[in-house]
């Protein structure tokens, strides 16, 4: 249940979450203490006064800056739990989870290390929690291409574990087709391909990244509504953009939530979906997004349910997961009273 109470979560499939984006002040304090970094901030409640962002460089630098805490499997399984716990409270029953390899292969933390923890937590995810996880490695488009390309063979190690690949980090003046061949050769094995785009970025970055990158799924595309002929081919050929609403106001993409594009989006038949990013940065998990944008936009329970099922013909997942998973929104729907 959400904190605010008057919205029943709806069975959902996260589909734009940041493992590292996960990390709350007190874990960070805790890990911190454990493998004895020295981090910069007073107590909790000075790091909690950071994270007040005026874009998205500032809030990188906070989010950056916190991952030195991260540095044995065992930390990267801890934070994986965690999230998980929240997720599935919030409704979330499916997870196709972002982590940023480079972050942690920059500050000599092996692959093995960040991988291993992970594949932890997801390995025991439906048992505990009654759901399923599964990874996006994501290349830091604010770093050499040549790197991603270096990194790519490695994580074809852990196919069980990682579906795809994904294009995150600082956005403007970074286009998406300097990655057009490491992204190219993901898909020749056979790997699922999203993208960044269209967030600070102007729409020309999600059309790059469908035309050039090949993706799947673009992830936010607030800015696609500024571009009618590109909203046309995003509805026509029913591509998933993956929108993160607390985030966007935290990062002044959006002024206010009163102000952002989702009703828009859903009306011009945008295949929208309701994500969290970097919940313990920017106010709420999956669920706390949608009680919030459902206040401030008046979605109707329609609305709501219309976005649970994008969620999932959205995801990755098989056709027969798919309609499990649908029909499970279709009863949560029915529910008396399940939707506020």
């Amino acid at each position: 249940m959400s904190s605010d109470g008057d919205v029943a979560p709806l069975p959902t499939a996260e589909l734009h979450l940041h493992i590292e984006g996960t990390l709350e002040p007190e874990l960070a304090f805790s890990l911190a203490a454990r493998n004895g970094v020295r981090l910069r901030y007073a107590d909790l409640d000075a790091l909690r006064r950071a994270y007040a962002f005026r874009d998205l460089q500032s809030f990188l630098d906070l989010y950056y800056e916190l991952t030195a805490v991260l540095q044995r499997p065992e930390d990267f399984a801890e934070l994986a739990d965690a999230y998980l716990a929240r997720a599935s409270s919030q409704g979330v029953r499916h997870a196709e989870v972002f982590v940023d390899p480079q972050a942690h292969t920059s500050r000599g933390v092996a692959l093995d290390i960040v991988m291993e923890g992970l594949a932890e937590a997801f390995g025991r995810a439906e048992q505990r929690y009654g759901m399923t996880a599964r990874l996006i490695a994501c290349f830091l488009r604010d770093r050499d291409p040549g790197e991603a390309e270096a990194l790519l063979p490695h994580l074809l190690r852990y196919r069980d574990l990682v579906i795809g690949v994904g294009l995150d980090s600082a956005e403007v003046g970074f286009p998406p087709e300097l990655f057009e061949r490491v992204f190219a050769r993901a898909a020749d094995e056979g790997l699922h391909r999203v993208a960044h785009a269209g967030e600070e970025g102007p729409p020309s970055y999600v059309r790059s990244s469908l035309d050039r990158l090949g993706v799947e799924r673009i992830d936010h595309g607030i800015r696609s509504l500024e571009d009618p002929a590109l909203v046309t081919r995003l509805r026509e050929e029913q591509v998933p953009l993956t929108v993160c609403p607390l985030s966007n106001v935290a990062l002044r993409a959006v002024p206010e939530l009163a102000a952002h594009p989702l009703r828009r989006m859903l009306d011009a038949g945008l295949v929208a979906t309701v994500n969290s990013d970097d919940p313990a940065y920017f106010g709420g998990y999956l669920h706390d997004n949608v009680a919030a944008v459902t206040r401030a936009l008046g979605l109707t329970p329609g609305e709501r349910r219309t976005l649970a099922e994008n969620s999932f013909r959205a995801s990755f997942l098989s056709d027969a997961e798919k309609a499990r998973h649908l029909a499970d929104v279709a009863a949560g729907f029915a529910a008396p009273g399940d939707l506020g």
